[in-house]
């Protein structure tokens, strides 16, 4: 099923590594917050939040990000 979603995703080296979906901008701003004062200064990882269309699964209940669908 393909729904509207904001992630927030983990890009190491250009290439989208890990991505999760949010429930909403402000909470995935607050994730990135929290993840970038745990990076190192000078490391090839950064987070960015995304809102997009997404293929979805449902897996015992919960949703996950199965392709992300970028424009």
């Amino acid at each position: 099923m393909i729904e509207t979603v904001v992630a927030l995703l983990m890009i190491v080296n250009n290439e989208i590594q890990e991505h999760r979906i949010q429930a909403s901008m402000s909470e995935c701003l607050k994730g990135k917050r929290i993840a970038d004062r745990q990076l190192k200064a000078g490391g090839n990882v950064r987070y960015q939040c995304l809102k997009s269309e997404a293929e979805i699964e449902l897996y015992m209940g919960d949703k996950h990000i199965k392709k992300l669908i970028l424009k």
